[in-house]
């Protein structure tokens, strides 16, 4: 088997390489990751510059650009062959919920998904790296599976690991993703020359947290694995859309 690794915390994380070093006797592995820390980057990819392709000491490759650059450029680009499986993280905090929007992290797994390549997107759902050896197990536990189970062609898979010992994780969960209140406010702030600025506020609090959903899961301390998909279509406003688009034609 033939494995792609990325992440968004960038290429000389903790998360990326204890993920390399779980799954390192499971096939064939190549590292292409970000240069630096690219969290909350979502699916961007970079047009306005040339990217560079480096080989960093210890044999991972990394790209001055996102997560998604670094998958795009190694398929279309830089490896001789086609993965059978791109695995993302380990990163270092939970992409559950309304946050999957923004996550580099399932972000260079989704861009494997849209190769038709099957993608496994991990994350240890409190920042810190505590039990960091547990979410590797788990990572190694999942793809051992896939290597006996094959997924299919484009199935993209989101996991959310507790920060607890591997020992006492409650098994494994298929879930929905949850749903959280909108953000926080922004931070007003200022330069010393009293430019006003903004940080990001905080994420908003939990509001759907049942137990099918990915927050629910490890708040059970069970492993969320949660099936994704691109296609972001409100099908259930299809026929509500065609009617409004005829009634504006008849009134024109």
């Amino acid at each position: 088997m033939k494995i792609l690794i990325s992440n968004d915390d960038g290429y000389n994380a903790e998360g990326i390489e204890a993920l390399y070093a779980a799954l390192k006797n499971l096939g064939e592995l190549v590292v292409v990751a970000p240069e630096t820390n690219c969290s909350a980057s979502s699916n961007a990819l970079t047009l306005n510059r040339p990217l560079f392709v480096r080989q960093a000491s210890n044999g991972f490759h990394y790209v001055n650009g996102t997560p998604s650059d670094s998958v795009h450029v190694a398929l279309t680009g830089l490896l001789d062959f086609k993965p059978d499986l791109i695995v993302s993280g380990i990163n270092n905090g939970a992409n559950m919920g309304d946050d999957t929007l923004y996550s580099g992290t399932v972000a260079a797994a989704m861009e494997g998904h849209l190769f038709g390549i099957p993608s496994i997107a991990f994350s240890l759902i409190e920042k810190g790296w505590q039990h960091l050896d547990s979410a590797a197990r788990v990572a190694r536990d999942i793809v051992e599976k896939v290597a006996k189970q094959p997924l299919a062609a484009g199935t993209l898979l989101n996991v959310n690991i507790p920060n607890v010992p591997y020992e006492a994780l409650k098994g494994t969960r298929v879930t929905r993703l949850g749903k959280r209140h909108p953000s926080e406010p922004v931070i007003k702030s200022a330069t010393p020359y009293g430019e006003p600025v903004y940080w990001i506020g905080p994420v908003g609090k939990i509001r759907d947290s049942a137990s099918d959903t990915d927050f629910g899961a490890v708040a059970d301390l069970a492993v969320s694995l949660t099936p994704l998909r691109f296609d972001l279509t409100s099908y259930d406003s299809i026929e509500a859309m065609k009617r409004w688009v005829s009634d504006e034609q008849e009134s024109q």
